[in-house]
């Protein structure tokens, strides 16, 4: 089933944006910041839709060479854990980024050691998670496949947007992927368009779906767009 995110109705309170989806797609997944951000699972009880949740990101960083934000970027995501396991949902997390070249490498450090904790967090309240590849921001772990091994062990969600914006989406497409996010773009930004307003070849990307199985999220910045990929990709499925 093909889900939506929150995020093409991020500027509307969570209630009416879960209400709205419902009406389109049995599969929604909520962006867990702004107007959405979780504080407890009893905005989603009401709604019969599957759900999975988007951690918190802008305000985290789990490579963060301060130990003190790297720790409380794992405790915001166990509460994020929490929330979803009261719903079954798994969890979408970003690897984090570093402040300067020199400390790439240690970055990478501090993000196995977080994805560690979190690996344990997960199998405690029974949740499944994944971590998300980064788009052409020159700070951000995980852009490239060649950066697989920092989550050796964790699932992978593959962002198309973010991979096409990278030059290096045939090569994701490859791999195996538990998670997609689907949004279109013509490389020079992260603009979340619609499917088809950009270049990425989505006959592809479906096709990798289809082979592995993994959860499909239309990740489009407007809810018309968001409607109109749900449309044209389910024409691809």
């Amino acid at each position: 089933m093909l889900g939506i995110s929150t995020l093409c109705l991020h500027h509307e309170p969570l209630p009416q944006a879960l209400e709205k989806l419902a009406e389109v797609t049995g599969y929604i997944e909520v962006m867990d910041e702004g107007l959405h951000r979780l504080e407890n699972a009893e905005p989603l009880l009401p709604c019969s839709c599957r759900f999975s949740v988007h951690a918190p990101c802008r305000g985290t960083n789990l490579a963060s060479l301060l130990e003190p934000i790297r720790r409380a970027s794992v405790v915001v995501m166990e509460e994020c854990f929490a929330i979803a396991a009261e719903v079954n949902a798994p969890v979408v997390v970003h690897p984090g980024y570093f402040a300067w070249p020199e400390e790439r490498e240690r970055a990478g450090e501090q993000l196995k050691q977080s994805l560690a904790a979190l690996s344990c967090i997960a199998r405690e309240y029974a949740v499944q998670y994944t971590v998300e590849n980064m788009g052409n921001w020159e700070y951000f772990l995980l852009r490239s496949p060649d950066e697989i091994p920092l989550i050796d062990g964790c699932g992978f969600t593959l962002d198309v947007g973010h991979a096409h914006q990278n030059h290096c989406l045939p090569a994701f497409l490859n791999r195996p992927a538990q998670h997609y996010h689907l949004h279109d773009n013509d490389t020079r930004e992260d603009s979340h368009w619609a499917v088809g307003k950009g270049t990425i070849d989505f006959t592809a990307v479906m096709k990798a779906v289809r082979r592995t199985g993994g959860s499909p999220v239309i990740e489009v910045e407007d809810f018309n767009g968001a409607v109109e990929s749900l449309h044209t990709l389910e024409n691809l499925l």
